[in-house]
């Protein structure tokens, strides 16, 4: 079977087309597939929660190149994990490590000599010169240069949901395409408190918590628990964010409605 790997950055066009074709001059015949490309710029913490939401769904033995990455050039280490399912390639920023902890057990290693690929590594490109060639190296069963484990690697801290009495408080961590606000309020915080039905305010906008897309209207926002298994804020046919003006980023409060109608 063909290596799968795969591609997660905040490059948008061009830069990964590159990294791909570094990546079959060393790996011929590799299954490159992108997980995405259209991380907000430097957003280290959206780029971790996408890896970690999507990477668990591929199959034993992938190697997931993420690059996100906006301390290029600096001393930030280079890393390899090497993990029970996967492999993982990146900056040592902690994007990769609530994915490389999902999967179970994992070791961290330092590319000890970027140059192993080139003699002429970009200070900015490190996508390019650094990660993709030591990910497709990994696919083409070839060593690479790396030190003894580490330890001290980045961890990145999302954030929790904030509860005090029926109100929760949180912020979101990603807007997908549909203009869905995934936030950092799990699921089970927000079943713990609300039942399907019960009226609820959205940073002071009336909603209810439902089960499924189709029971919200195409004005107004609705909160569910998405397939990311965090709390999700939907409008039905719309986009939730420019609905409520909220962004990536932006604080989230859920309030309860108490005897108003919906």
């Amino acid at each position: 079977m063909a290596p799968i790997m795969t591609v997660t950055t905040d490059f948008r066009d061009v830069y990964p087309a590159i990294m791909k074709g570094v990546i079959m001059n060393i790996a011929p015949g590799t299954n490159i597939i992108d997980i995405t490309n259209t991380i907000e710029q430097g957003n280290i913490l959206q780029g971790a929660f996408i890896l970690k939401s999507a990477s668990a769904y591929f199959p034993p033995g992938t190697i997931h190149l993420a690059v996100v990455d906006p301390g290029v050039g600096s001393k930030r280490r280079a890393l390899v994990i090497k993990g029970e399912r996967y492999t993982f390639v990146g900056p040592d920023n902690g994007l990769m490590i609530p994915a490389a902890r999902e999967q179970g057990e994992f070791k961290v290693f330092e590319i000890t000599d970027p140059e192993f690929y080139t003699d002429h590594v970009s200070p900015v490109f490190h996508g390019r010169d650094v990660f993709a060639p030591a990910a497709a190296f990994i696919a083409a069963g070839k060593e690479v240069p790396l030190s003894g484990e580490i330890l001290d690697y980045i961890e990145i801290d999302p954030g929790k949901e904030k509860v005090a009495d029926r109100s929760i408080y949180g912020k979101v961590v990603y807007v997908d395409g549909f203009g869905n606000m995934i936030t950092n309020i799990t699921g089970e915080t927000m079943s713990g408190i609300y039942d399907y039905g019960d009226k609820i305010k959205i940073n002071g906008s009336p909603s209810k918590f439902v089960k499924a897309y189709h029971e919200g209207s195409e004005e107004t926002a609705i909160a569910l628990i998405g397939s990311h298994g965090m709390l999700e804020i939907a409008v039905n046919l719309g986009s939730a964010s420019k609905a409520l003006s909220i962004n990536a980023g932006d604080e989230i409060s859920i309030e309860p409605i108490r005897g108003n109608t919906y």
